[in-house]
């Protein structure tokens, strides 16, 4: 990993209107992302976790502009991305690419494997039509682990994990820096993650990617990413180094998390009872922080007042009033 930043995120935010049920009611929206700032450095793994609902998808969607922002800045190359029309942003659309979470409805089931991952480098000029095409969809094939022959197959004659594949190598065709990777092993069999997560870091060593990495699974994110952000109902709630953040979380709403995580002694058991009820609604926040409607440290304070991120140690990151005395 090195020590340049590739991508600044400052104070992003992304708000969908709701539909409205009466003529005169007024606008509701949906507070998917809060105001979220954090760096990406150059060949770096930024997990993302927290529960469904928190916003991670929303947020490694609009910063790679899937989803027109309401507010914030996406800073690449010296340049607000937020700000540049479809045309200015047509060129580095290829260097900001997004593997998405489902292979099955993330590929189209009317084209084929050569079409899937071939149409973009046609588009972008990266390849030429005939052997020249031919020959680079195959080469970024067998990187990904597909045999070439099966360039003319189509989706659903490959299984979970191939499909995965399929969905990486479509992303990667166009050489991209970045990769939004949206909990693209979630819904694959365990024995096929590993084998997926192998082929995202050897890749990432070979091309030197950088990643954002969503994902619910604590376990996952610790093989892979080097920080680690934890996310909760639209704000980032604690950041810092894996080694950090797993052996002293300082945010109740991490502790909780880790304190979920199965663990492989029978006898032990997983303290699920540490996080209590549900998430709250993104249409009607709680004031104050976020978490303490369901936080067991929660004081008047908390319902009052939004905490502000402050930096505990170097590099470690958390928005708790009461950080370090818990």
């Amino acid at each position: 990993m090195s020590d340049k930043v590739l991508i600044q995120v400052r104070n992003l935010t992304k708000h969908f209107p709701v539909k409205k049920t009466r003529l005169f009611e007024p606008r509701s929206y949906v507070r998917a992302v809060n105001g979220v700032s954090f760096d990406i450095y150059e060949g770096e793994t930024l997990g993302l976790v927290g529960e469904s609902g928190s916003g991670k998808s929303t947020l490694g969607r609009t910063m790679i502009k899937l989803y027109p922002a309401t507010a914030g800045e996406v800073i690449y190359k010296g340049k607000n991305i937020l700000e540049l029309s479809e045309k200015q942003m047509k060129p580095l659309r290829k260097e900001l690419q997004i593997i998405f979470q489902d292979p099955y409805s993330s590929l189209n089931p009317r084209l084929n494997v050569f079409s899937i991952i071939g149409e973009a480098m046609l588009e972008h000029k990266i390849a030429k039509k005939g052997k020249d095409l031919e020959d680079k969809v195959k080469e970024i094939m067998e990187i990904c682990g597909l045999s070439a022959y099966h360039m003319y197959r189509y989706p659903h004659q490959f299984s979970g994990g191939q499909r995965q594949r399929i969905g990486i190598a479509r992303a990667l065709a166009l050489n991209p820096t970045f990769v939004v990777c949206d909990e693209p092993v979630s819904a694959l069999d365990v024995s096929v993650q590993s084998q997926i997560l192998n082929l995202m870091m050897d890749l990432q060593d070979r091309f030197g990617l950088s990643y954002l990495f969503i994902s619910h699974d604590l376990s996952v994110v610790k093989h892979i990413s080097q920080r680690i952000g934890v996310m909760y109902l639209g704000t980032i709630v604690e950041m810092a180094s894996k080694e950090d953040l797993y052996k002293n979380p300082l945010h109740p709403y991490t502790k909780a998390l880790l304190a979920a995580i199965p663990k492989p002694d029978p006898n032990q058991k997983s303290d699920i009872s540490f996080i209590k009820g549900e998430i709250p609604s993104n249409v009607n926040l709680p004031k104050g922080c976020p978490y303490h409607t369901r936080c067991p440290y929660a004081k008047d304070i908390c319902r009052e007042k939004m905490p502000e991120n402050r930096e505990m140690e170097k590099g470690h990151t958390v928005a708790c009033h009461f950080a370090g005395e818990i």
